[in-house]
Protein backbone atom coordinates (compact mmCIF):
# COMPACT_ATOMS: atom_id res chain seq x y z
CA UNK A 1 0.00 0.00 0.00
CA UNK A 2 1.50 3.47 -0.86
CA UNK A 3 1.57 6.32 1.54
CA UNK A 4 -1.03 8.03 -0.28
CA UNK A 5 -3.30 5.12 0.22
CA UNK A 6 -3.05 4.42 3.76
CA UNK A 7 -3.69 7.45 4.39
CA UNK A 8 -7.15 7.85 2.46
CA UNK A 9 -7.92 4.65 4.07
CA UNK A 10 -7.21 5.98 7.57
CA UNK A 11 -9.68 8.83 6.39
CA UNK A 12 -12.62 6.52 5.76
CA UNK A 13 -12.35 4.12 8.12
CA UNK A 14 -12.16 7.93 10.93
CA UNK A 15 -15.43 9.39 9.49
CA UNK A 16 -17.46 5.82 8.66
CA UNK A 17 -19.95 6.81 11.36
CA UNK A 18 -19.57 10.59 10.85
CA UNK A 19 -23.13 11.95 9.62
CA UNK A 20 -24.08 12.96 6.55
CA UNK A 21 -22.70 16.71 6.17
CA UNK A 22 -25.48 19.30 5.85
CA UNK A 23 -26.57 20.42 2.11
CA UNK A 24 -24.46 23.36 0.96
CA UNK A 25 -27.06 26.36 0.25
CA UNK A 26 -27.04 27.62 -3.22
CA UNK A 27 -29.81 30.70 -2.96
CA UNK A 28 -26.78 32.87 -3.02
CA UNK A 29 -27.51 35.64 -6.21
CA UNK A 30 -26.32 34.19 -9.37
CA UNK A 31 -28.37 35.89 -11.94
CA UNK A 32 -26.49 37.43 -14.65
CA UNK A 33 -26.16 41.29 -14.07
CA UNK A 34 -29.13 42.99 -15.48
CA UNK A 35 -27.69 46.55 -15.04
CA UNK A 36 -24.29 48.21 -13.56
CA UNK A 37 -23.95 47.05 -9.76
CA UNK A 38 -23.45 49.38 -6.99
CA UNK A 39 -20.81 51.82 -8.38
CA UNK A 40 -20.01 53.21 -3.90
CA UNK A 41 -19.89 49.63 -2.70
CA UNK A 42 -16.93 48.78 -5.06
CA UNK A 43 -14.99 52.23 -4.83
CA UNK A 44 -15.40 51.09 -1.00
CA UNK A 45 -14.23 47.43 -1.10
CA UNK A 46 -11.29 48.69 -3.61
CA UNK A 47 -10.22 51.31 -0.90
CA UNK A 48 -10.24 48.33 1.88
CA UNK A 49 -7.79 46.32 -0.01
CA UNK A 50 -5.18 49.79 -0.19
CA UNK A 51 -5.78 50.34 -3.99
CA UNK A 52 -6.56 54.03 -4.55
CA UNK A 53 -9.67 55.29 -6.13
CA UNK A 54 -10.39 57.84 -8.47
CA UNK A 55 -13.45 59.07 -9.81
CA UNK A 56 -13.56 60.49 -13.49
CA UNK A 57 -15.92 61.21 -16.44
CA UNK A 58 -15.01 60.76 -20.07
CA UNK A 59 -13.50 64.14 -20.49
CA UNK A 60 -11.62 64.07 -17.48
CA UNK A 61 -9.49 60.80 -17.85
CA UNK A 62 -7.01 61.54 -19.61
CA UNK A 63 -5.99 64.46 -16.90
CA UNK A 64 -6.32 62.13 -14.09
CA UNK A 65 -4.31 59.12 -15.77
CA UNK A 66 -1.62 61.95 -16.63
CA UNK A 67 -1.55 63.10 -12.89
CA UNK A 68 -1.21 59.41 -11.54
CA UNK A 69 1.70 59.47 -12.63
CA UNK A 70 4.91 61.03 -11.47
CA UNK A 71 7.13 63.39 -13.50
CA UNK A 72 9.78 61.92 -15.60
CA UNK A 73 8.18 58.18 -15.10
CA UNK A 74 7.47 55.99 -18.43
CA UNK A 75 4.09 54.41 -18.79
CA UNK A 76 3.16 51.71 -21.02
CA UNK A 77 -0.33 50.71 -22.56
CA UNK A 78 -2.13 48.65 -24.73
CA UNK A 79 -2.19 49.16 -28.32
CA UNK A 80 -6.31 49.20 -28.08
CA UNK A 81 -6.61 51.47 -25.29
CA UNK A 82 -8.92 54.26 -25.92
CA UNK A 83 -7.01 57.17 -27.18
CA UNK A 84 -9.17 59.63 -24.59
CA UNK A 85 -7.58 57.10 -22.16
CA UNK A 86 -3.60 57.37 -22.52
CA UNK A 87 -1.66 59.66 -20.32
CA UNK A 88 0.62 62.44 -21.56
CA UNK A 89 4.27 62.20 -21.50
CA UNK A 90 6.59 59.48 -21.97
CA UNK A 91 4.19 56.23 -23.19
CA UNK A 92 5.32 53.19 -24.63
CA UNK A 93 2.64 51.28 -26.61
CA UNK A 94 3.06 47.31 -26.07
CA UNK A 95 2.19 46.38 -29.45
CA UNK A 96 2.97 42.92 -31.86
CA UNK A 97 4.73 41.72 -32.84
CA UNK A 98 7.10 43.82 -31.48
CA UNK A 99 6.24 43.42 -27.49
CA UNK A 100 8.17 44.65 -24.74
CA UNK A 101 10.15 41.70 -23.00
CA UNK A 102 9.91 40.87 -19.72
CA UNK A 103 13.19 43.26 -19.01
CA UNK A 104 11.92 45.75 -21.08
CA UNK A 105 8.68 45.53 -18.99
CA UNK A 106 10.39 45.50 -15.94
CA UNK A 107 12.08 49.45 -16.63
CA UNK A 108 8.56 50.66 -17.38
CA UNK A 109 7.56 52.73 -13.87
CA UNK A 110 3.42 52.55 -15.40
CA UNK A 111 1.03 50.45 -16.65
CA UNK A 112 -2.56 51.92 -17.71
CA UNK A 113 -5.13 49.98 -18.72
CA UNK A 114 -8.79 48.98 -18.91
CA UNK A 115 -10.74 45.95 -17.72
CA UNK A 116 -13.73 43.62 -18.39
CA UNK A 117 -15.37 43.56 -15.27
CA UNK A 118 -15.02 44.99 -11.37
CA UNK A 119 -16.95 43.10 -8.03
CA UNK A 120 -18.52 45.12 -5.60
CA UNK A 121 -18.92 42.64 -3.25
CA UNK A 122 -15.31 41.99 -2.99
CA UNK A 123 -13.51 45.01 -4.50
CA UNK A 124 -12.00 42.70 -7.30
CA UNK A 125 -11.11 43.89 -10.76
CA UNK A 126 -11.09 40.97 -14.00
CA UNK A 127 -8.76 41.08 -17.02
CA UNK A 128 -9.70 38.98 -19.39
CA UNK A 129 -7.16 40.06 -22.20
CA UNK A 130 -9.59 42.01 -24.31
CA UNK A 131 -10.26 45.05 -25.46
CA UNK A 132 -7.69 47.94 -23.89
CA UNK A 133 -5.89 45.19 -21.59
CA UNK A 134 -3.22 43.66 -23.14
CA UNK A 135 -1.17 40.66 -22.24
CA UNK A 136 -0.99 39.14 -18.83
CA UNK A 137 2.54 40.07 -18.14
CA UNK A 138 1.79 43.49 -18.93
CA UNK A 139 -0.41 44.15 -15.93
CA UNK A 140 1.91 42.13 -14.09
CA UNK A 141 5.58 43.42 -14.29
CA UNK A 142 5.79 46.93 -14.01
CA UNK A 143 5.71 48.21 -10.27
CA UNK A 144 2.35 50.54 -10.69
CA UNK A 145 -0.76 49.71 -12.57
CA UNK A 146 -3.74 52.56 -13.43
CA UNK A 147 -6.71 50.48 -14.16
CA UNK A 148 -9.55 52.18 -15.59
CA UNK A 149 -13.42 50.78 -15.02
CA UNK A 150 -16.45 52.06 -16.43
CA UNK A 151 -19.22 51.83 -14.01
CA UNK A 152 -21.18 49.74 -16.31
CA UNK A 153 -18.46 47.05 -16.35
CA UNK A 154 -19.70 46.78 -12.67
CA UNK A 155 -21.57 43.74 -10.99
CA UNK A 156 -22.63 43.25 -7.62
CA UNK A 157 -21.15 39.23 -7.13
CA UNK A 158 -18.30 36.77 -7.84
CA UNK A 159 -21.42 34.30 -9.08
CA UNK A 160 -22.45 37.44 -11.40
CA UNK A 161 -19.17 37.69 -12.30
CA UNK A 162 -18.67 34.32 -13.45
CA UNK A 163 -21.98 33.87 -15.11
CA UNK A 164 -20.42 36.87 -17.48
CA UNK A 165 -16.98 35.88 -18.05
CA UNK A 166 -15.87 33.61 -20.54
CA UNK A 167 -14.04 30.29 -18.54
CA UNK A 168 -11.58 29.47 -21.68
CA UNK A 169 -9.89 33.15 -21.50
CA UNK A 170 -7.36 34.00 -19.38
CA UNK A 171 -8.22 35.23 -16.04
CA UNK A 172 -6.83 37.67 -13.60
CA UNK A 173 -8.51 38.71 -10.88
CA UNK A 174 -7.00 41.70 -9.10
CA UNK A 175 -7.73 42.91 -5.40
CA UNK A 176 -5.48 45.49 -4.36
CA UNK A 177 -1.77 45.85 -4.97
CA UNK A 178 0.14 42.40 -4.73
CA UNK A 179 1.23 41.66 -1.52
CA UNK A 180 2.07 38.48 0.77
CA UNK A 181 2.64 37.66 3.99
CA UNK A 182 3.75 34.58 4.01
CA UNK A 183 6.96 35.15 6.18
CA UNK A 184 6.10 35.82 9.65
CA UNK A 185 3.06 37.69 8.79
CA UNK A 186 4.80 40.30 7.58
CA UNK A 187 2.92 42.28 4.76
CA UNK A 188 5.11 42.70 1.49
CA UNK A 189 4.17 44.29 -1.39
CA UNK A 190 4.86 44.10 -5.56
CA UNK A 191 6.01 40.77 -4.72
CA UNK A 192 3.45 39.16 -7.64
CA UNK A 193 2.48 41.81 -9.56
CA UNK A 194 2.38 45.74 -9.13
CA UNK A 195 3.28 46.85 -5.65
CA UNK A 196 0.75 50.32 -6.36
CA UNK A 197 -2.62 50.10 -7.79
CA UNK A 198 -4.92 52.96 -8.83
CA UNK A 199 -8.59 52.61 -9.81
CA UNK A 200 -10.15 55.14 -12.02
CA UNK A 201 -14.09 54.41 -11.82
CA UNK A 202 -15.26 56.52 -15.03
CA UNK A 203 -20.04 57.24 -15.03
Amino acid sequence: MTARAEILSRIRSAIADAPAPEPVPRDYHREPASGPGDVELFAHTVDDYRAQVHRADETTVVEIVTGLIAEGKRAVVPPDLPQSWRPRGDVVVDRAPAELSTLELDAIDVVVTGCTLGIAATGTIVLDGGAGQGRRALTLVPDHHICIVRTDQIVDTVPQAFQTLDPTAPLTFISGPSATSDIELNRVEGVHGPRTLDVVIVR
